[in-house]
């Protein structure tokens, strides 16, 4: 273990920020405060949950600082107090600039694309749903613009053809750990040569966004192309959720959710939407060039399923139908 000089105040809630936190504790930095959110009330008990990053912090003994708001004067006074060198931050709120410009050495943070593609909530989901063979971390400076500050460093990462959002986020969790503590350590050594992101941008270059995936974001229209509708799927999955509607015999709708799938590119000459089933093991949809076949759905109300055992109660899935 090494010994670090420099304080720092680490700003994170998710799962994906534990590993971030968990590799400056374990290289010796000094952590002055750990910054998170609230806890909550979640589940049908409505029992008060902690973040990720406070169950991690509380277990190794870290301050933290729960403010309900980020321009408090107390929390502020906080900081200030705590004299951080610097400070980082992983999957956490907008700061405002009395936050990031307090310390010295300024506030950086870890996002999950290589910027400057992919600014916006939902780095991960989006590259996916685009179907990218490749992604990554930026560690960057912040300021004004969201998703904007000058690149520290970054680190690309594959994405391979049937991986999900989370097989992604998992990898980019590690991956992401390690460019923030590099990241860390070349601050501290003065070792830095940040880039403006508009050097990176050339004429040719078309930069995506990432917003907010929003429910509108998540319904299958099935007559699009069948990699575009896979591809949305596995984006979606495990979190939120990719949707259509299911109309039963009798003209009732459902909301059925689909977490994974396959696409063969066939030619027919069935609507798009076309249930096809053998009742055991397949439960396919027609689309524009061919079919998916679902194979992890779940029914408004019910369990998320294999698609075998989801056909095990649907006896009369054949008379189905996809809403359009």
């Amino acid at each position: 273990m090494t010994t670090a000089r420099l304080r720092i105040v680490f700003m994170g809630t998710p799962e994906f920020a534990v590993p971030s936190l968990h590799i400056l504790v374990d290289h010796g930095f000094e952590i002055g405060a750990v910054v998170t959110v609230p806890d909550k009330p979640a589940g049908r008990g409505q029992q008060m949950k902690e973040s990720a990053v406070k169950q991690y912090a509380r277990s190794m003994g870290l301050r933290i600082l729960q403010p309900e708001k980020l321009k408090d004067p107390a929390f502020l006074g906080t900081l200030k107090d705590i004299k951080p060198d610097l400070q980082v931050v992983v999957a956490f709120r907008m700061l405002p600039e009395a936050v990031w410009s307090l310390p010295p050495l300024g506030t950086f943070n870890l996002h999950a694309s290589l910027l400057p593609q992919y600014r916006g909530a939902a780095p991960i989901n989006w590259a996916v749903i685009n179907g990218d063979a490749s992604t990554g971390v930026t560690t960057f400076m912040l300021q004004h613009e969201i998703d904007t500050g000058n690149i520290l460093f970054q680190q690309e990462a594959p994405v391979g053809e049937t991986d999900t959002a989370g097989d992604v986020h998992d990898r980019l969790m590690e991956l992401g750990a390690g460019l923030v503590l590099k990241t860390v350590q070349a601050i501290e050594s003065r070792q830095i040569n940040p880039r403006r992101q508009e050097e990176l941008i050339s004429p040719e270059m078309s930069i995506r966004p990432a917003p907010k995936i929003f429910r509108e974001h998540c319904l299958i229209h099935w007559d699009n192309p069948g990699r575009q509708i896979y591809n949305l799927i596995r984006g979606l999955a495990p979190y939120p959720g990719a949707w259509c509607t299911l109309r039963d015999p009798q003209g009732r709708t459902s909301t059925l959710k689909v977490y994974a799938s396959a696409f063969e590119m066939k030619a027919h000459r069935l609507v798009p939407g076309t249930l096809i089933s053998n009742k055991k093991d397949n439960f396919a949809v027609a689309v524009r060039d061919g079919f998916i076949s679902l194979a992890s759905v779940q029914l408004e109300g019910k369990k998320r399923l294999p698609v075998d055992e989801f056909l095990r109660g649907l006896p009369d899935a054949d008379q189905w139908k996809m809403e359009p």
